[in-house]
């Protein structure tokens, strides 16, 4: 099993994990106002139980499929308390069929997906895992079950045609089974029925980028880069079209590139995903030194952390803090983004990520922070520079983030380091 097949199916059990949570509790944006005080309740209760299972999983004493099941029991209950409190006929209500549907088809998408990159002609062997094997054809297996399982969700959406997570879970699993445009129609069904705001927004857009990048051959193309780009507008560390741009660096053998987009795409990643993206850079890091050529810029904490030098390159030194009154309300924790980005503009630029118990810290911006080849630092005179702690960990602003912005800021010239003090509070 090569690394890069490891590396696809978590991502598509990043996905799935993905669509029990955030699509589960999508609202309209008016109806977040209503019954607020027995959904701030429920929603409390919800965190503190993920969070015992997530303390008895770190312990052991919880498996991961374990830990999965009870978390979306956990999600099933959330949902349902909403919808019964004040949504009798929500668009985002699950039926009883949906649910058994929904959870059917997670189990069958994870096997199908394993095999699904070495289905698609590639002939390069990125072997990022230490021990390779060849992938198991599942697929011929599960067929049955899988047709079985999209025959149903297909005739609940035709009952809930504004399911959106239904909807979510029927474009992954049509790209599972390589029938990719009506995979495609499915993920763009989905996008219509969620704001740009909510913030799983992106992920779907992130799955549709690689939806595009399996329909067409398993390659980079315009359209596929065009919506690698307008993911990464919205948000900056998506995981799936990072490991998408690492992936296509590692087969052109472009080892540097392929470190830098999969150390970025760590940010959103944890668990099994992480592990594996750390073993890509670590094998991506060795045929660099086979090559005789030094790893740079690979945008790690630690090499973030370390003591810059500014060179020649355009960069931004940053002195970074936190106002002394609003960091006594934070916990050590929390995360820290810092972005430059074009004055005006979304598409950072150049980014980092931080905790709260590293500052102040003095960071520097450059083009090893890149976020696309096509939009770096280098390329501007003038950048927006904003860092902000994140209360929910997401990089998308919320309500009750802290933050700070220094705008315009000169790209080139910058001797000392400018003082950031994160000391507003987001509306």
């Amino acid at each position: 099993m090569t690394a890069l097949w490891i590396g696809i199916s978590l991502l598509t059990l990043a996905a799935i994990g993905f669509v029990f949570w955030p699509l589960f509790r999508a609202k309209k944006l008016h109806q977040a106002e209503l019954s607020a005080d027995r959904k701030l309740q429920n929603i409390d209760i919800f965190r503190e139980r993920v969070a015992e299972l997530e303390a008895e999983r770190e312990s052991g004493s919880l498996e991961q499929a374990e830990f999965e099941l009870l978390k979306l029991e956990l999600e099933k209950n959330l949902l349902n308390d909403a919808v019964e409190a004040e949504y009798q006929e929500s668009q985002l209500k699950i039926g009883r069929g949906s649910v058994v549907t929904v959870t059917l088809l997670a189990l069958i998408l994870a096997s199908v997906s394993f095999g699904l990159y070495g289905k698609l002609g590639r002939s390069v062997d990125l072997e990022l895992a230490q021990n390779g094997s060849k992938p198991v054809n599942v697929q011929s297996e599960k067929q049955p079950s899988i047709n079985e399982a999209v025959a149903m969700l297909e005739e609940e959406l035709e009952q809930r045609p504004d399911n959106a997570e239904g909807w979510y879970m029927l474009g992954t699993t049509y790209i599972g089974m390589q029938r990719y445009e009506e995979g495609l129609a499915a993920l763009r069904k989905t996008l219509t029925l969620l704001p740009e705001e909510a913030p799983q927004y992106a992920g779907v857009m992130g799955q549709y980028a690689q939806a595009l990048f399996f329909a067409n051959g398993s390659k980079i193309t315009d359209d596929v880069r065009n919506q690698i780009d307008r993911t990464l507008a919205i948000e900056p560390f998506e995981i799936t079209v990072l490991g998408l741009l690492g992936i296509d660096a590692f087969e052109q053998q472009k080892y540097q590139a392929a470190i830098d987009y999969w150390t970025k795409g760590l940010v959103n990643a944890d668990g099994e995903a992480a592990t594996s993206l750390k073993s890509g850079i670590a094998t991506a890091r060795k045929r660099l030194k086979a090559q005789g050529i030094d790893v740079v810029g690979a945008n790690t904490a630690e090499a973030n952390a370390a003591e810059p030098e500014m060179g020649d390159t355009p960069a931004i030194r940053v002195q970074l803090s936190i106002n002394d009154q609003l960091k006594s309300g934070l916990k050590p924790e929390q995360t820290v983004f810092i972005f430059a980005r074009p004055v005006g503009g979304r598409m950072p630029l150049a980014a980092m990520r931080l905790q709260v118990s590293q500052l102040p810290l003095e960071v520097v911006l450059d083009d090893s922070m890149a976020m696309s080849p096509q939009a770096k630092l280098s390329q501007q005179s003038e950048v927006e520079v904003t860092a902000r702690v994140s209360m929910t960990g997401q990089p998308q602003a919320s309500a009750g983030d802290l933050y700070g912005t220094l705008s315009p800021v000169a790209v080139r010239g910058n001797e000392a380091a400018l003082s950031l003090v994160i000391d507003r509070v987001v509306d």
